[in-house]
């Protein structure tokens, strides 16, 4: 039975064959659906041996019946946000995906060689699928922490992971943000920022966001630690961008998040975000101040509410996000990046 209905889930997934045949295998990156095999959830999951590097991934949406389709990959990153077809509709989406070893965090979990995509949703539908060499692609590089980073298991989730599905082609996410770190141990682990450093071409962003971790940083090295990642950003032709942190969902009495903690004033009493911001102006910086965003959204669904942006409920976690949290605090970078003019408008999304 379980192969019938697998085999049952597959046919609806890929629409209307005789209609829009499925591209095959056509080059040396295994290109087309029948890379892909059904899951149990009703998606697909594609795997394709490329070697790392940047690849233009084009899929055409839609079937017989009405879909709705979004695409995944890699370590849980959101690609191609849940797109609606209708009946007989067909929709062609593209975007770039960053294939590297490991696959998620720096100092995690391998994770598979080559791309791993899903492509699933509520009423997922697909007719085709192809994956191209991208090797002149732009990346917008991440250095982070946990808040920022791929997170290999539900319900963690960072607001890096969730990036992609508001790029267009051509703009892949290099998030290379690793759970646990500060401005002293990305600097001092080779495996961080040395590797980040000898990939940066001119022109790339590199959005740095670094806090929560510095917990007995002072402010000297703090503000040292992160003129360094600055200038060594720009000694590559790389366009730095510092990001103030995400707050901390901790309530005053009164309904407002003006403390230490949910602020991101450390132990020595050194306050993170105002740090970013004045050193941002002193360096000539484009500057996100992610703290001021995310205060005033938690703020405004307040105590109760708010509890969905972070892993209040699952796992008393007021620091990390939620699929949702992530998903609104990755809107909140993307429009910030518009704004300054640091990536394009997606045509589709």
């Amino acid at each position: 039975m379980r192969k019938t209905a697998l085999l049952a889930a597959a046919a609806t997934l890929l629409g209307t064959l005789a209609a829009a045949p499925a591209a095959h295998a056509d080059g040396p990156y295994g290109q087309g659906l029948d890379h892909c095999v059904p899951t149990e959830t009703g998606a697909l999951a594609c795997h394709f041996d490329v070697a790392p590097g940047t690849y233009d991934v084009t899929v055409t949406l839609g079937g017989e019946s009405a879909g709705a389709t979004a695409v995944t990959g890699e370590t849980r990153r959101a690609l191609l946000a849940e797109t609606a077809t209708g009946a007989g509709e067909r929709l062609r989406r593209s975007f770039t995906v960053d294939v590297r070893d490991p696959e998620g965090e720096p100092t995690g979990p391998a994770g598979s060689p080559g791309l791993d995509l899903v492509l699933g949703g509520s009423a997922p539908r697909v007719t085709s699928l192809r994956i191209t060499p991208a090797p002149a692609a732009r990346r917008l590089f991440l250095v982070g922490d946990s808040t920022v980073c791929d997170q290999p298991g539900d319900p963690y989730t960072g607001w890096g992971q969730m990036l992609p599905v508001h790029l267009e082609r051509g703009v892949a996410v290099a998030n290379h943000a690793d759970s646990g770190e500060s401005t002293v141990t990305f600097l001092a682990n080779p495996a961080l920022f040395d590797r980040v450093e000898v990939e940066i071409r001119p022109g790339d962003p590199v959005l740095i966001q670094l806090a929560h971790n510095d917990k007995q940083t002072d402010a000297a090295t703090y503000r040292a630690n992160l003129t360094t990642l600055v200038e060594r950003v720009r000694a590559r032709g790389g366009e730095p961008v510092l990001v103030t942190p995400i707050v901390r969902r901790w309530f005053n009495a009164d309904g407002t998040l003006d403390n230490g903690i949910a602020l991101l004033v450390n132990g020595l009493g050194v306050d993170h975000p105002a740090e970013i911001r004045a050193l941002a102006g002193s360096l000539g910086s484009p500057l996100i101040d992610l703290t001021a965003l995310t205060k005033a959204r938690v703020e405004q669904l307040g105590p109760e509410a708010s509890k969905a942006l972070y892993l209040t409920a699952e796992k008393r976690d007021n620091t990390h996000t939620s699929v949702r949290g992530a998903t609104e605090y990755a809107a909140l970078v993307a429009a910030e990046l518009r704004a300054r003019g640091i990536v394009p408008e997606p045509q589709f999304r």
